[in-house]
């Protein structure tokens, strides 16, 4: 029996395993194995963890380290991520069954947030304020809130912990790191390197383990300043109630309905190719997924034939290898849950055009797949509409004209993204105004870069990741008043 690679926690600089000693395996979504085993943490090791964070927060060399030097970390960390992008990506694709080709990718790309906010580090400002009151001096001073506790999702561990952990760090805070417990080995990794960078002890520390043993208990730890939440929006509710009975700062990024837009005057080919990137990619585990395709009456059986033909030549396997196109659902769970909607859709009487089952070709039965599936006589009221797959399936609605469409994609307690195909520039431009969306694409899908913010309306979340917004998430701004006379005056009135 082959050994299982063991990972451990760092917390105050020292790696270690849980406080009580116990383990539990992390399982590789395309043989069902475990490959590793992760420290099993508590409330003990949460409160290490924010105490921790909270010490280097207050004292030592972090605060006592100038803005300029905080960049230079950042970015020597950058560095070394990209150095060491094919092994993290290779842990992520064990850990999570997304394609090699897509996690190499966003590992190679994530030191660019790192290099972005080191250099956005030294460009907080305040500002002097003119006063209305006479021989007064005011300005304003932009400070870190404290300890940030970043809880990060499965599907895409080391990029979305790149979009909290590097403009917390950029503004001054430290940070607890939760990662989910199915995926958690990429970030562990990640500690490494945030020490072989420099950062002082405790400016970056991580707890492994189950949402009900630590997840509460860093929520409603007094010392945390900050919650910083990728996940479902149920979950996501939770986190905000709890955070919210000690008024502490949140970003929640959730869920999402996304709807794909396709016109009659689109680039049919192109518009089709958008509408697998949006769904099959990442085997539909993206919060972006463009899952509701929404296509004008005209041209819709053509596309839908189309959509239907490519879709079917994806090559599901090994995630590890090149010729891979859709790799496993990442939990056994998810697939469930995925199985569970399909059934619910054919159940409402929507049309299985595609996929629907559990693939049966030899060397897939051990993973956790589901075919790509395609459903037709879809309406905007059925349940595969309205609540989030989080998995490989698509549906097709129809609609007749521009405003029909917007009336359909906004018709959702979600608003993370939308996508539009279209080849009139007059409607390029008008419909990302009407769409209740945090991100809208215009005849391209699922691009993403550290120069834009990123987040939901609605249900699907609160505050902006990525670009120049996401630092304000991190910062507060304190006024400071100094009396320029030489006297106070009557103090029994307000100045």
């Amino acid at each position: 029996m082959t050994a299982l690679a063991r990972f451990e926690n760092t917390i105050d600089g020292r790696t270690q395993p849980s406080a009580s000693g116990r383990w539990f395996p992390t399982l590789n979504p395309y043989t069902g194995a475990a490959w590793a085993e992760l420290p099993w943490c508590d409330g003990a090791d949460a409160d290490a963890a924010v105490e921790a964070a909270h010490r280097a927060f207050i004292s030592g060399d972090w605060p006592a380290m100038t803005a300029t030097a905080r960049g230079k970390l950042l970015r020597h960390l950058g560095d070394l991520i990209a150095r060491d992008a094919q092994a993290l990506a290779e842990i992520e694709v064990r850990d999570n069954g997304k394609l090699l080709a897509e996690m190499v990718g966003q590992v190679r790309y994530i030191p660019e947030w790192f290099h972005y906010y080191g250099g956005l580090a030294d460009k907080i400002e305040g500002a002097v304020i003119p006063s209305d009151k006479p021989q007064m001096f005011t300005y304003t001073r932009r400070e870190p809130l404290g300890v940030v506790v970043a809880i990060t999702p499965w599907n895409s561990p080391l990029l979305l912990l790149a979009w909290k952990l590097a403009p917390a760090l950029a503004a001054g805070c430290t940070v607890v790191i939760k990662p989910s417990e199915f995926t958690s080995c990429s970030t562990l990794a990640l500690m490494a390197l945030i020490k072989e960078a420099g950062f002082p002890d405790g400016v970056v520390n991580t707890v492994t383990g189950f949402g009900a043993e630590i997840g509460a208990a860093l929520v409603s730890h007094p010392k945390v300043a900050k919650i910083a939440f990728t996940g479902g929006d149920a979950t996501g509710a939770a986190v905000y109630a709890q955070a919210a009975q000690q008024i502490k700062h949140v970003t929640l990024e959730l869920g999402g309905k996304s709807a794909n837009i396709i016109f009659d005057d689109a680039q049919i080919d192109d518009a089709v190719r958008g509408a697998i990137s949006g769904i099959f990619a990442a085997s539909g585990q993206t919060c972006i997924a463009g899952s509701r395709l929404l296509v004008q009456r005209r041209i819709c059986d053509e596309v839908t034939s189309k959509l239907v033909a490519v879709a079917r030549t994806a090559k599901l396997g090994d995630p590890m290898q090149a010729t891979t196109q859709v790799g496993p659902i990442t939990t056994q769970p998810q697939r469930e849950k995925v199985l569970g909607y399909i059934d619910i859709a054919r159940n409402e009487g929507a049309t299985c055009l595609l996929g629907g089952r559990i693939p049966d070709a030899p060397g897939l039965a051990q993973g956790w797949f589901v075919e790509p599936t395609i459903f037709g006589g879809v309406s905007n009221d059925m349940r595969i509409a309205r609540e989030e797959v989080f998995g490989p399936v698509l549906s097709i609605i129809p609609f007749d004209d521009e405003d029909e469409a917007v009336a359909i994609a906004n018709d959702s307690i979600y608003g993370l993204a939308a996508g539009v195909w279209t080849g009139s520039i007059r409607r390029a431009i008008t419909m990302p105004d009407r769409l209740r969306a945090g991100t809208v694409w215009v005849n391209t899908y699922r691009a993403v870069s550290y120069l834009a913010p990123f987040g939901g309306y609605k249900k699907s979340g609160i505050g902006r990741e990525s670009g120049k917004a996401a630092i304000e998430e991190y910062l507060q701004t304190k006024t400071v008043w100094i009396n320029l006379a030489s006297s106070v005056p009557d103090p029994f009135v307000m100045r």
